[in-house]
């Protein structure tokens, strides 16, 4: 089967699909020709997301749904079923960043992240997994980070909800392969998208501000879709050289491990100065 025919016709659901890497996957599938749901909690950003593939017609439709409350992912997602008639796959991928010191972290900000980086995809995965069970087969792609498989200092509140998802994730592949359906995990590293202007509560703070190695967004989609058509499990991206830091960190290798200790100083003389990594 080919990369396009994995998706020709598929119903997909795409949450935090009005930006970033939401945006660019929804844009790949709808070019392999899927029927792509475009899912977000703001009617407005969702209607002007998926404005912008009119040229697809019927095959972009628009999900409004807020993922950090189970109610409503459940019905959104009931609602698909409903309408469509099945649901092939589901990416999971509405989240937020954080890169603090753990010492500034209140109660609230660990709520704020957990909500939407973990409970969120615990919402997606409970509702759909019944379905596709019924169906006999479907592919929950769940967006982890590299921060869920190498631990970067600085990030203990993002990094432990990515461990979590990264975790949940390749159980469940384990779990459900003798039922027909799949799993995979993405775990982005630096990718050029409104994420690294947006604060744990998921608003925009400030002028956005993308690392120069920002792997483009759009390249990330492409590579993603690839590898999921293919099954993979952890899908790393990009490739390079961060599955080779991956494996590194896994092995031990003291060349990792000095180099996040070098990220370590490096932010922590950044928040010292009073700004920001980022």
């Amino acid at each position: 089967m080919t990369d396009s025919e994995y998706y020709r016709n598929k119903i997909c659901i795409v949450t935090g699909a009005n930006s970033g890497i939401g945006y660019a996957v929804s844009a790949e599938l709808l070019k392999r020709g899927a029927v792509v749901y475009m899912a977000g909690r703001n009617p407005g950003k969702i209607s002007k997301a998926a404005e912008d593939f009119s040229s697809y017609g019927d095959n972009v439709r628009k999900l409004v749904m807020d993922v950090t409350k189970e109610k409503d992912v459940r019905e959104g997602i009931a609602r698909v079923k409903a309408e469509a008639g099945s649901i092939d796959l589901l990416f999971n991928n509405a989240g937020v960043g954080g890169t603090i010191p753990f010492d500034r972290a209140t109660i609230d900000d660990w709520r704020n992240i957990i909500d939407t980086n973990i409970w969120s995809v615990i919402y997606g995965v409970s509702a759909a997994v019944p379905i596709m069970l019924e169906q006999g087969s479907g592919h929950i792609v769940n967006t982890s980070s590299i921060a869920g498989i190498v631990p970067p200092p600085f990030q203990a509140l993002y990094s432990l909800t990515k461990y979590g998802v990264t975790g949940m994730t390749e159980c469940l592949k384990y779990e459900y392969a003798e039922k027909g359906l799949r799993f995979s995990t993405i775990c982005p590293a630096n990718i050029a998208t409104p994420i690294f202007n947006k604060g744990i509560d998921g608003e925009a703070k400030g002028e956005l501000r993308i690392p120069d190695d920002a792997y483009p967004a759009d390249k990330a989609a492409s590579l993603i879709l690839d590898r999921v058509s293919e099954n993979r499990g952890i899908i790393v991206v990009p490739e390079e050289p961060y599955t080779d830091m991956w494996k590194g960190y896994v092995l031990g290798e003291p060349v990792i491990e000095d180099e996040l200790y070098k990220m370590a100083r490096q932010r922590r003389e950044a928040f010292e100065k009073g700004g920001s990594y980022f």
